[in-house]
């Protein structure tokens, strides 16, 4: 596997951490922070990490010789949701004040689905990308699997403990969509280079 795949894949993961932090807080401040609010938005994040998955296995299978394409374009589909995230939450907190547990649930999955599932795409997407140039899924998927899983703990550290502080909540989510889009157009820059150079 190229080795700038799993750069990348670091850089991704340690995103998507950063995002998660900053939206869960986001919307912590709208409907409240008790144990069934907390639950509900981590598993609407969750859950749209897992329809992205199965939607990016169905897309490298469909579309096998564009899955890096496909990857950066993800990448830039999630900053930019990110970059407009919290203006978005704001309007829909407008719309949903003292609404019931069960229809936050449902709110707080429709406004994370879209980037969440991007962002559960990404892994079968590159999996497929490297396993056709190595002949090996099971070196591919623990490869990429560590470097997202070691980007995503560096996130979430980052985030906690750096971001937060220095840049504040939007701050924040503006610096992760930023780092999304940069992925993006590197990404589509570097597969460019190695065509040609094929």
């Amino acid at each position: 596997m190229r080795p700038w795949i799993a750069v990348i894949f670091f850089l991704s993961g340690a995103a998507a951490l950063i995002y998660q932090i900053a939206w869960q807080r986001a919307l912590f401040v709208i409907y409240g922070l008790d144990a069934v609010s907390a639950t509900i938005v981590v598993t609407a994040f969750m859950l749209g990490l897992g329809l992205g998955s199965l939607a990016g296995g169905v897309l490298s299978r469909t579309y096998p010789d564009a899955t890096v394409a496909l990857f950066a374009a993800s990448e830039l589909g999630i900053g930019l949701f990110g970059y407009f995230s919290l203006d978005l939450f704001d309007v829909v907190a407008g719309w949903t004040v003292g609404i019931g547990h069960l229809a936050t649930g449902v709110v707080a999955f429709l406004l994370v689905v879209i980037p969440t599932t991007l962002m559960g795409a990404t892994l079968p997407l590159l999996v497929a990308h490297g396993a056709a140039h190595s002949g090996n899924v099971g070196r591919s998927v623990g490869t990429l699997y560590f470097a997202n899983t070691l980007g995503a703990a560096a996130g979430a550290y980052l985030g906690a403990t750096v971001l937060m502080r220095a840049l504040g909540l939007s701050g924040t989510v503006h610096a992760a969509a930023g780092l999304n889009a940069w992925l993006g157009v590197v990404v589509f820059s570097l597969a460019a280079v190695e065509r040609r150079i094929a």
